[in-house]
């Protein structure tokens, strides 16, 4: 029997999703128990960890996500390490999960993103949208030994979609209510919201980028502090926020633009950050009184997301905050006295942890992948039809 079909054929799965996201701190690694497909999907993690990567790979990541021009080289052999680190971190979880490798199904991987380019622009007769996840998934399946799905975003670019957000169809298995309507907000690098209407089907669910999440908040924390994040958001709790230079930032064009949406580095990576330390500098703001104010900043342009695109249609009665973000107790506190009355509550209440819930999205869409099963959400991406997400190495 073909290898896939054997693991297309096994009602019960142990699956590795592995997810690094935009701010390019580490590798997600979750072990899932997964037992059936679709909407009839159970799952239990076993285990969940988080890889950082050296330094000197971080750096030279971020270098390569924000700048215009490569050394083909070097970006050929960094595809390759950054698998070999993938491979390693699912191999590393599996020994602090004392579960021997050869036990586990499938692995599925996002890979890192180095760019994203969503809007169409015409080269050589063609009308072209675009995205470059790195991490070779053959490099991770040959390390491990493990049928390895990857590269999820292009196949929806190909059917005209944005190729993100890619969690709203877990979104809608794990959260999805007969009786409330629920926004899903995952806070990493970026912060993405879904809403899920109540009683709702899969059709009805719109979920789109609503701007910066801890991007800009890590990167002024490192500028002015040395720490590689606001822990608590106490950096921020000592300052004052600063309206007006509030104001001006939320005059970027991206908060006005419809879903469905995606953003990343090209629109809130280092040049944002840049024109932010210009800004504070004109105004002679405080390092404190400037991370308060992207602190809010950040909340704010996700309540403003919600008033737009939302609210006109459809009012929360819940709002599931998952990622990195939703440990930021001054950015909770913000959220919370944007969105009232809205309920706040974390992923964890609803039995998802907040720092697992990407790398478990990918285990899933990964099962979805090989049950052939579409797993892109169009009302979120844009695409002209629903399709199967994800490449196959063997």
């Amino acid at each position: 029997m073909h290898p896939l079909h054997a693991i297309i054929h096994k009602p019960e799965k142990l699956i590795i999703g592995l997810m690094s996201g935009t701010s390019i701190d580490g590798i997600d690694a979750a072990l899932v128990y997964v037992k059936g497909n679709g909407f009839q999907t159970k799952w239990e993690l076993i285990a969940f960890d988080i890889f950082g990567y050296p330094p000197s790979l971080r750096q030279e990541l971020i270098e390569f996500a924000s700048t215009e021009f490569w050394k083909a080289d070097q970006f050929c052999r960094l595809n390759v390490v950054v698998g070999e680190y993938f491979a390693l971190a699912a191999k590393q979880l599996c020994e602090k999960a004392a579960m021997p490798l050869e036990q586990v199904d499938l692995i599925g991987s996002h890979g890192q993103t180095i760019r994203h380019l969503p809007q169409a622009s015409d080269l050589h007769n063609f009308s072209v949208r675009a995205t470059l996840q790195i991490g070779e998934p053959a490099v991770i399946a040959k390390r491990c030994g493990i049928i390895t799905v990857a590269d999820f975003r292009p196949a929806d670019v190909a059917v005209g979609g944005n190729g993100a957000p890619l969690v709203p169809y877990v979104d809608f298995l794990c959260f999805h209510s007969d009786h409330l309507n629920r926004g899903i907000l995952n806070i990493g690098g970026i912060a993405n919201l879904t809403l899920l209407p109540r009683a709702g089907t899969l059709s009805q669910v719109i979920a789109f980028d609503t701007g910066p999440g801890n991007m800009l908040i890590d990167g002024i924390t490192r500028h002015f502090f040395q720490k590689d994040y606001d822990q608590n958001g106490e950096l921020a709790r000592r300052g004052t926020v600063v309206a007006p230079l509030l104001l001006r930032w939320l005059e970027q064009p991206y908060f006005q633009k419809a879903p469905p949406k995606t953003t990343g580095r090209e629109a809130f990576g280092e040049p944002f950050e840049s024109q932010v330390l210009t800004d504070a500098a004109k105004m002679q703001i405080k390092p404190a009184d400037l991370l308060a104010t992207l602190t809010a900043f950040t909340a704010f342009s996700i309540f403003q997301a919600y008033q737009k695109f939302i609210l006109p249609q459809t009012r929360l009665d819940e709002l599931i905050v998952s990622g990195g973000g939703s440990r930021n107790k001054f950015l909770m506190q913000c959220l919370e006295n944007y969105f009232q009355p809205v309920k706040i509550r974390k992923s964890d209440d609803l039995g998802v942890p907040v720092d697992a819930k990407e790398a478990l999205s990918f285990a899933i869409l990964a099962n979805e992948t090989v049950n052939g099963r579409v797993n892109n959400v169009p009302g979120a991406t844009g695409a002209s039809q629903a399709t199967i997400l994800g490449k196959i190495c063997l």
